[in-house]
């Protein structure tokens, strides 16, 4: 019989391509089941509580895989540690019930955000911290984050061809704290059955973009809610809007990957950003 091992870890994931599998770049999924082949001698596929993206760090990150291994599970982390990269540690490996699922069985998610509000970047926390030296105002901000919770469909804000059958979420709560120039939003959400994106990354681009100016904190919030305003725009502007504002792309990166002209894509943000802030 199959024994169904639980990891619970963490990882930094600046060196990777996000948690899932790819072929022939280098993932989580991937480095943590070369790692169990190692010292199963067999291959085992490894099921995530999640999908993370491309640079981004988990803590408290479950998994689990089935195997036929005799390694008593307890000592899974000992020997998975040993052939991992520093950057992915197992923090504790224990046997589960059969019917235990990793993303299944999750019952929420809590994303953290943080902000490095100074003049100059840290070279230290750059690959955990977004860094933004203009002024914010956090109680506009906290205001805003909080037309987050409660259930709603984002289907704006998923990348344009993603394969999610599903785009509404349940948001039970949004924190935004500021600690001397760092700033923390802590949003928890609910874990649904389909594989949802991590797009509140995206609206934390746009609640830090509208927060810095100085209109009035209703239409800052009225702004933040744009999905009329993509789902009104063609195709290609609406793709340029998404990776300018969603994925942070440079105007220079987007008009590469689109093959057209920085002006163009220079044109298609100042129609967009006019949109945002008219009264």
């Amino acid at each position: 019989m199959l024994n169904n091992i639980k990891l619970t870890l963490e990882y930094d994931g600046t060196n990777y391509y996000g948690w899932q599998k790819q072929k022939e770049l280098k993932t989580i999924q991937g480095e943590i089941e070369e790692a169990i082949e190692l010292v199963t001698k067999e291959y085992c596929e490894v099921t995530g509580s999640s999908r993370t993206d491309a640079g981004v760090h988990a803590k408290g990150f479950v998994a689990n895989f089935k195997t036929n291994s005799k390694v008593p599970p307890a000592k899974f982390r000992e020997a998975l540690n040993v052939k991992l990269p520093e950057d992915i540690v197992i923090i504790k490996s224990e046997q589960v019930e059969d019917d235990f699922h990793a993303r299944y069985c999750a019952k929420g998610k809590t994303y953290e955000y943080y902000i490095l509000n100074s003049e100059v970047p840290s070279a230290l926390m750059r690959n955990q911290m977004y860094h933004y030296k203009y002024d914010l105002d956090i109680d506009a901000m906290k205001i805003a984050a909080k037309q987050f919770i409660g259930t709603h469909d984002f289907a704006a804000f998923k990348t344009q061809g993603s394969s999610v059958k599903g785009t509404v979420r349940t948001i039970f709560d949004v924190k935004v704290e500021k600690e001397e120039i760092v700033l923390a939003i802590d949003s928890m959400k609910q874990v649904d059955s389909i594989y949802e994106e991590d797009s509140e990354n995206n609206k934390l681009a746009l609640i830090d973009r509208v927060s810095s100016e100085k209109d009035e904190t209703d239409t800052m919030i009225n702004r933040i809610f744009i999905k009329e305003l993509l789902n009104k725009m063609d195709s290609r502007d609406r793709q340029i809007i998404m990776l300018r504002y969603f994925n942070g792309k440079t105007q220079s990166q987007v008009a590469k990957m689109l093959n057209i002209s920085q002006v163009q894509v220079s044109r298609i943000e100042k129609k967009i950003l006019k949109l945002m802030v008219k009264k």
